[in-house]
C-alpha cells in the first residue's frame, strides 16, 4: 500500500507539486490543534441545537437521498448558525485557495465546506467530488475532528490513486486530493466527524 506524502501547509509550492505528482497528500499544520478543537466543539454544539441535513448524492434534478450510498448528515460552514471557528476555517481555506491558484493555474477563486457527521456503520460509496457535467470542483480537502481515534475504529477515507488504494484514518489533521479522484468513506464502529471542503474554479463564461 502506498503512503501519502506529508506537506506543510506553509509550503504551497510543495502542495501543488504533491497534487500534480501523487494526486493527494496529507496536509500538516492545517488547521492546527487549537483550531481543530474549536471546530469539533462547534460541530458538537450545532448537533445538539439543530438537526443536520441528511446528505444527498447527484445534483440538479438528479439530487436524491440514498442512505446506503451516503450516510452522513451535513451543515454548511457559511450557515449563520455556525460559530467563529467555522468562519476562521473558511478564511484559512480561502487563503490556501489563492496560494494554490498561483501555482496550479486552474482559475480557483472560491471555496465551500460543510461539517459532516457519520453515525456508526454509515459509509459513502466510491465516487468523485467533481460532477460529470460540472468541473468547478478542482481540489478536495477533508479535515478530521476525531481525537483519540483508533485504527480498529474504521471510518477510513480510501483514495484510488494510480499507485494503488490508500486508506487514511480519520484521526486528526487534513488530507488534500484532486476532486477527480475516486474515493470512498468506509464504515466506522462509532460516530465520525469531519469537514469536507472544495477549492472551486470560476464558472466558464458563455
Amino acid at each position: 500500500m502506498s503512503l501519502l506524502p506529508d506537506v506543510d501547509v506553509r509550503d504551497p509550492d510543495a502542495l501543488a507539486d504533491a497534487l500534480r505528482t501523487h494526486g493527494a497528500c496529507r496536509l500538516q499544520g492545517f488547521p492546527g490543534d487549537a483550531a481543530s478543537a474549536a471546530l469539533r466543539t462547534d460541530l458538537l454544539r450545532l448537533r445538539e441545537d439543530l438537526p443536520f441535513v441528511p446528505a444527498s448524492v447527484g445534483r440538479g434534478t438528479g439530487l436524491a437521498h440514498h442512505a446506503a450510498t451516503r450516510g452522513d448528515a451535513t451543515l454548511w460552514l457559511d450557515d449563520p448558525r455556525a460559530g467563529l471557528a467555522a468562519a476562521d476555517y473558511l478564511g484559512a481555506l480561502g487563503a490556501l485557495c489563492v496560494a494554490l491558484n498561483r501555482r496550479l493555474f486552474q482559475g480557483l477563486d472560491h471555496v465551500e465546506a460543510h461539517y459532516a457527521a457519520y453515525p456508526a456503520g454509515a459509509r459513502y460509496t466510491r465516487h468523485r467530488d467533481r460532477f460529470r457535467d460540472d468541473d468547478a470542483r478542482v481540489v478536495s480537502l477533508v479535515t478530521y475532528l476525531n481525537p483519540g481515534w483508533g485504527l480498529d475504529d474504521g471510518g477510513a477515507l480510501r483514495l484510488a490513486l494510480d499507485a494503488g488504494d490508500v486508506d487514511v484514518a480519520p484521526t486528526s489533521g487534513s488530507v488534500c486530493f484532486l476532486s477527480e479522484l475516486e474515493h470512498e468513506v468506509l464504515p466506522s464502529t462509532h460516530a465520525r466527524y469531519s469537514i469536507a471542503a472544495w477549492l472551486r474554479r470560476r464558472p466558464a463564461r458563455n
